[in-house]
C-alpha cells in the first residue's frame, strides 16, 4: 500500500489536464492565448505535468504546440504533455497521422491512451483483441524509441477489467513490457465505486507494475459523484500520479476536481503534491480557470468556494470566534481561501459583532447599535433585500448607526424617462434627471444612458464626482436583477451591484416593486461605500481572532 511514511512527507506527482480533458466540458472552450496564460499559472502553482491538448484534434492546438516549441512557453518546473490515441488498426506507428504530429510537437513527455475494455474494441474500433494489442505495444515503443517520458491512460480499465479482467490486465502488460513510464488507470465513464478500487489496484500492482517496475496513476471522472474519494483511495492503494482539473472542469459530469484532491492529500493524508508554500495558492488558481473559462466560480466548492469557511448562524460564528475548529475542517489560509461571518435575518449579535471587529468598529454584546442593526437586516430581508453577497451594503447599514456618520449625499427627487423618437430606426432614448443635497448644495443633473440604469448612474456621477473626484476611478463591474415572486411584472425585484475602483471590489443591493428604484438603492450604496469606508474602515484584523467581546459568552 502506498502509505506515507511517518515523519515523511511522500510524494504524489499531479497532472493536470484542464487544458485538454477539461475543455471538454459543456460550454467551455479556450483560445490559444488562454492556454498559454493558463499553463504558465499553473506551472506557477507547482504541477509536475500539464497536458495541452490534442495536435491532431484541431487548429488552435497544432498553434499552441507549435508556439509552445518556438519558445514562447518556458516552463519553470512542470512538463508540458501531448495527448492522442494509439495509432490506428492496421497501421504502422510511423504512418500514423496522429502519432507524427505528436512528435513534431516536441514535447518532453506523451500521454497515448488505447482500449482496455474489450467491448470498446469490437465495438468503437471496430478491429481485434489482438490487433488491439498490437497497437497498445508498438505505439508505445515508437514514442519510447524516440526518446519521450511515456504515459500510458488505459481507457475504460475499470470498465474493462470487470467485463474480462484477463484481458485488460493483458493490455497493461502490453504497454508496460513496451517500455511505458507510467501506466495510469482510467474510470473514464465515473461510474466505478470507491469499495471496487482497492482489490483491483492491489492485483494491478502484484500482476503487472510491481513486477514490470512501472510506475501507476489514477485518472477519474465524476458521473457517480465519488470522483474524490475514489482518486484518494487509489492513491492509499498504490497510485504515485493524479489526475485531474482545476474545478473539476470536463465531460458530462466533469473530472475528479485538482483542488479537492491535492487539499486532501497535503492537509489530511500527509503526502507531498506541490512545492512547498504554493497550497496556499490553490483558490487563486481555481478562481483564475474560471475566469478565464468565462464561467461563474462555483461559491460551494470544498476548499476553494467563496463559500467554503462561510458562517451564518449565529451559534456558529460564536463557536467559531471563540475556536475556528469547532465549524472548520481545515485553516482557510492554507488554501488561500479566508473565513467570512454572513449575515442575514438569521443573524445573532455574534455575527454583527464579528463584523464590526473585522471592519474596525467599536461595538458590544448588548449596545443598542447591534440591536439596532440586527432589526434592519430582519427589515430589509423582509423587503427582498439580501446581503450574504452584498457585503458593502451591510457595512453601510453598520456605519450608519454612528454617532459620527454623515451621509456624503442624499437624494432629493429622480426622474427617468424611456422614450422611442425615431420609430423608423427603432432607437429608444433613455434619459435620467436627478437633485442630490450634497453638504448644503443641491446639485440638479441630467444625462442621457444606453438604458436607463445607465443613464441614471451617468447623472449621478455628473453630481457627485466634482465633490468626490474618487468616484471617477469607480466602474460598475456586473448588475444582476432577481424577480423575488410570481406577480408578472408587478413583482418584487432585487438588484445586486459589483463596483470596482480597480484594486478593490464590492457588492451592493437594492429591492423594489420598481426596478428603477431597486436600481437606484444598489447604485447610491455602490458610490457612497468607497467614500464612507475611507472615513470608518481600518485594517481588517486575523479572522481567526475572536473579539474581546466573544471571547466567554455563549449562544447568539
Amino acid at each position: 500500500m502506498n502509505q506515507p511514511t511517518e515523519g515523511v512527507a511522500q510524494n504524489i506527482v499531479v497532472y493536470d489536464t484542464t487544458l485538454r480533458d477539461g475543455s471538454q466540458g459543456e460550454g467551455l472552450s479556450f483560445s490559444v492565448e488562454d492556454k498559454l496564460h493558463l499553463a504558465r499559472r499553473l506551472d506557477d502553482l507547482g504541477v509536475a505535468y500539464i497536458e495541452a491538448g490534442w495536435p491532431g484534434s484541431n487548429p488552435k492546438d497544432e498553434e499552441f504546440f507549435a508556439r509552445a516549441a518556438a519558445g514562447e512557453l518556458k516552463l519553470q518546473t512542470a512538463k508540458l504533455v501531448a495527448f492522442s490515441s494509439t495509432r490506428k488498426p492496421n497501421v504502422r506507428p510511423e504512418d500514423d497521422t496522429n502519432l507524427r504530429l505528436l512528435i513534431e510537437a516536441r514535447t518532453p513527455a506523451v500521454t497515448l491512451f488505447g482500449k482496455t475494455w474489450d467491448l470498446h474494441v469490437i465495438r468503437a474500433l471496430g478491429t481485434t483483441l489482438d490487433e488491439n494489442l498490437k497497437m497498445i505495444g508498438e505505439s508505445v515503443r515508437f514514442f519510447k524509441d524516440a526518446g519521450r517520458e511515456m504515459i500510458y491512460d488505459a481507457e475504460h480499465f475499470f470498465d474493462g477489467y470487470k467485463a474480462n479482467p484477463e484481458y485488460a490486465l493483458e493490455t497493461l502488460r502490453v504497454a508496460a513490457l513496451a517500455g511505458a513510464d507510467w501506466i495510469v488507470l482510467c474510470d473514464t465513464n465515473g461510474g466505478v465505486l470507491t469499495e471496487e478500487i482497492p482489490e483491483i489496484m492491489a492485483r494491478v500492482r502484484a500482476e503487472v507494475t510491481d513486477l514490470y517496475k512501472v510506475k501507476l496513476g489514477i485518472h477519474v471522472h465524476n458521473d457517480g459523484d465519488l470522483a474524490c474519494a475514489n482518486t484518494l483511495t487509489a492513491v492509499r492503494a498504490g497510485a504515485t500520479q493524479v489526475q485531474g482539473t482545476i474545478n473539476g472542469y470536463g465531460e458530462r459530469c466533469g473530472n475528479v476536481n485538482l483542488c479537492s484532491v491535492l487539499a486532501n492529500l497535503e492537509l489530511k493524508m500527509g503526502y507531498r503534491c506541490l512545492p512547498e508554500g504554493n497550497l496556499t495558492k490553490l483558490t487563486e488558481i481555481s478562481r483564475c480557470v474560471a475566469e478565464v473559462a468565462n464561467l461563474s466560480h462555483n461559491n460551494q466548492m470544498p476548499f476553494v468556494g467563496r463559500s467554503a469557511f462561510a458562517h451564518k448562524g449565529g451559534i456558529h460564528v460564536d463557536a467559531v470566534m471563540k475556536d475556528r475548529r469547532t465549524y472548520e475542517h481545515v485553516v482557510p489560509e492554507d488554501v488561500g481561501n479566508q473565513q467570512r461571518v454572513l449575515i442575514s435575518e438569521l443573524s445573532g449579535q455574534s455575527n454583527i459583532l464579528h463584523k464590526a471587529y473585522q471592519i474596525g468598529l467599536q461595538m458590544r454584546k448588548g449596545d443598542a447599535e447591534v440591536r439596532e442593526v440586527i432589526e434592519q437586516i430582519k427589515l430589509l430581508e423582509n423587503k427582498g433585500f439580501q446581503f450574504e453577497n452584498a457585503e458593502a451594503s451591510f457595512e453601510l447599514i453598520m456605519w450608519r448607526t454612528q454617532p459620527e456618520y454623515v451621509a456624503p449625499f442624499e437624494l432629493l427627487d429622480l426622474l427617468v424617462l424611456a422614450e422611442r423618437r425615431n420609430s423608423a430606426a427603432g432607437d429608444l432614448l433613455s434619459e435620467a434627471t436627478v437633485k442630490l443635497r450634497i453638504g448644503d448644495i443641491l446639485m440638479h443633473t441630467v444625462s442621457d444612458g444606453n438604458g436607463p440604469v445607465n443613464a441614471l448612474d451617468a447623472a449621478i456621477r455628473k453630481a457627485l464626482v466634482s465633490f468626490y473626484p474618487q468616484l471617477d476611478a469607480v466602474r460598475l463591474v456586473d448588475y444582476k436583477v432577481r424577480v423575488l415572486s410570481e406577480e408578472g411584472t408587478a413583482s418584487s425585484i432585487r438588484v445586486t451591484i459589483s463596483s470596482s475602483d480597480g484594486p478593490t471590489t464590492w457588492q451592493t443591493v437594492g429591492s423594489s416593486t420598481n426596478v428603477i428604484e431597486a436600481s437606484w438603492l444598489a447604485l447610491a450604496d455602490a458610490l457612497e461605500y468607497p467614500l464612507v469606508r475611507s472615513h470608518f474602515q481600518h485594517p481588517t484584523p486575523p479572522t481567526n481572532v475572536a473579539p474581546p467581546e466573544l471571547i466567554g459568552t455563549g449562544g447568539n
